[in-house]
């Protein structure tokens, strides 16, 4: 039987990549100058003999075989790569740079690609570049313990240079922006100043994360104005009638409840160590969209006043309104909230020093008889690290920019969620 032409080079190349195999380069190599010789263009034969040339040290004989298996072929990253990296060894950065933008013609996320682009503009002085290249290395890296050992280094470069090339920029910006800033005496200047610490990385951004509804076009608000809110003056007014009335209840010990309560099989996540726990209570006034007479009857000024604040109306689901007790030395970790439709009023009582409320990124203090609105789909968090008891009056309200055609849809859609549910539960609209 004749073997074909396409036949014996397949056996050859089956033989270099067992002689590879069993440690044996050179017997590999002749395989491959073998195969060339019937086939000149043969892929495998140029790129795996110049790999061998490329380890031995070959430099020029290396870039012959990578350059003609390009002419011939130039299809896969790898042989530009490869190219790149015997290009960088040879000191041809203008072949280099091209081969590393060939690769990632092909592949625009290939981390190998990507890192040799920042090295090559590093090595070059071309500072603002190698930047955004060692940007886009951390960009597309994953988890150093998730990376091939030898790429570590690397990306840690990457990072590392990304992040001294942002503090120095900050640190240029901090000081051209100082006068002017300093000119505004801090008027409207809060939300240009995190913006700028985000786009430096010294901030995270923190977006809305509804765990069920978001409505379009609500700007996303950490603390809302208080102009936005003109009934918070006459609440504030009532904080000692209503401190008055939760210490009275307080002092009955009847009535609180853990603000947590899933059942056992339920994924909890970051609430394990509060589920069920008296640590984070709740004495309940209004709970998924009905007032708990019990709770209620006890609390007539509590209840007069919020009367005055726009509650959003979905049976089955809002409004709500509690007193929320924290204990000593008590963390309520990160989280987000149901719907950005309906935002969260605070009405601290009892604060004692030490305690805390953060929402995305800004971080303030309760102050007693100062009530505050923030949106709760932004992730927030609370600690009380004091040796006392912390409480304040919680209730939500409607977000103040939805429409009056606006809420009487939501609460139409609220309506049917619960009817769909057949009133198993609420979701917390």
């Amino acid at each position: 039987m004749r073997i074909s032409n396409d036949d014996e080079a397949a056996a050859l190349e089956r033989e270099a990549q067992t002689a590879l195999r069993s440690g044996n380069p050179a017997g590999a190599a002749k395989l491959w100058e073998r195969l060339l010789a019937r086939q000149p263009a043969h892929r495998a034969a140029l790129f795996g003999l110049a790999q061998l040339r490329h380890r031995a040290g070959d430099l020029d004989a290396a870039r012959a075989l990578l350059e003609r298996l390009v002419e011939a072929d130039g299809s896969d990253k790898q042989q530009w790569i490869h190219l790149a990296l015997v290009c960088m060894a040879q000191r041809d950065e203008a072949r280099e740079d091209e081969s590393i933008r060939r690769a990632l013609v092909l592949d625009p996320l290939d981390l190998l690609a990507l890192i040799l682009r920042a090295a090559l503009l590093t090595r070059q002085g071309k500072r603002h570049a190698a930047a955004r290249a060692h940007g886009a290395v951390a960009a597309v890296a994953p988890p150093l313990d998730r990376l091939a050992p030898e790429l570590r280094p690397a990306v840690q470069e990457a990072l590392a240079y990304r992040e001294q090339y942002d503090r120095e920029f900050g640190a240029f910006l901090d000081e051209r922006l100082d006068p002017v800033l300093t000119g505004l005496r801090g008027e409207g200047t809060g939300r240009f100043r995190e913006s700028l610490d985000i786009m430096l990385g010294r901030k995270r951004q923190y977006l809305p994360q509804p765990a069920l509804f978001q409505f379009q076009g609500l700007a996303p608000v950490t603390f809302f104005e208080r102009r936005d809110f003109p009934w918070l003056d006459a609440l504030e007014a009532q904080t000692a009638a209503i401190r008055d009335e939760f210490l009275s209840v307080l002092a009955q010990d009847q009535g609180f409840t853990p603000y947590l309560q899933y059942g056992e099989d339920q994924p909890l996540r970051q609430w394990t160590e509060l589920n069920r726990s008296l640590r984070w209570s709740a004495f309940h006034l209004v709970e998924a969209g009905r007032v708990n007479r019990d709770n209620a009857e006890r609390c007539p000024r509590t209840m007069a006043a919020l009367a005055g604040a726009p509650q959003p109306h979905q049976p089955g689901r809002t409004p709500v309104a509690m007193f929320s007790m924290l204990k000593p030395r008590t963390r309520i970790p990160p989280h987000c909230g149901v719907s950005n439709v309906r935002l969260v009023t605070h009405l601290p009582l009892v604060v004692p020093p030490g305690c805390g409320f953060r929402v995305g990124n800004d971080v303030r203090a309760w102050e007693e008889g100062r009530a505050w609105v923030f949106d709760d789909t932004i992730e927030h968090e609370a600690w009380n690290d004091s040796d006392q008891m912390r409480a304040i009056f919680m209730f939500d309200i409607w977000h103040p920019h939805l429409t009056g055609p606006e809420r009487v849809l939501v609460s139409a859609m609220g309506g049917a969620m619960q009817e769909f549910s057949d009133g198993e539960g609420s979701d917390g609209l």
